[in-house]
């Protein structure tokens, strides 16, 4: 019996220690950034599309979970609009990339460019992308050199993709955008 109550009591506080050890991952918030009145918090939050109404889902009309491809992401979305001439090598959403195959112009059939672009954050700012570009240089079907160039290119598509997914960001927000009816509140 005393080593069922031992075992009891180390599963026992194996699962508190576990419970505990989930609680440390929540994150802080800077309260001064949130009105202290309910009212306030409830319309900033539905204004900036992070909430939702019952009476919208009362009607069927609620879209929580409905996400349509290359729309949740618009940092992904304006890399795909900015390279949708080149065709693609791989792509991998989750993984946070996106490779292109070699592309030639009809100009210069020598020369040929892939780009490479990786994620490094779901925001959109400067440093959210790494953009690789590569050169292959041909002279002839056997002898081809392939080098990485950090020029006015990577900068162009860095300058493009950020420009489209701004322009993307705001039509989001302009989109979740409701004004909130404070009346309901009101005896």
């Amino acid at each position: 019996m005393s080593n069922f109550k031992n075992l009891f009591g180390i599963f026992f506080l194996g699962l508190a220690l576990t419970i505990l050890n989930g609680c440390a991952g929540f994150n802080q918030t800077d309260a001064r950034k949130f009105p202290p009145n309910p009212e306030l918090r409830v319309k900033k939050n539905i204004e900036e599309g992070r909430g939702f109404r019952l009476d919208s889902a009362i009607k069927g009309n609620m879209k929580g979970g409905d996400f349509l491809f290359a729309s949740a992401n618009e940092l992904w979305r304006a890399s795909l609009d900015t390279i949708d001439f080149m065709p693609l090598s791989s792509v991998n959403y989750s993984g946070g990339i996106i490779i292109t195959d070699w592309y030639t112009d009809e100009e210069n059939i020598d020369e040929s460019v892939k780009i490479s672009i990786r994620f490094l954050t779901n925001e959109v700012r400067a440093d959210a992308l790494d953009i690789k570009v590569f050169y292959k240089k041909c002279n002839q079907v056997a002898s081809c050199k392939i080098s990485q160039k950090t020029g006015s290119l990577v900068a162009e598509l860095k300058k493009e993709i950020l420009t489209k997914a701004t322009i993307y960001k705001k039509e989001k927000k302009e989109k979740n955008f409701r004004e909130y009816n404070t009346e309901i509140f009101k005896d």
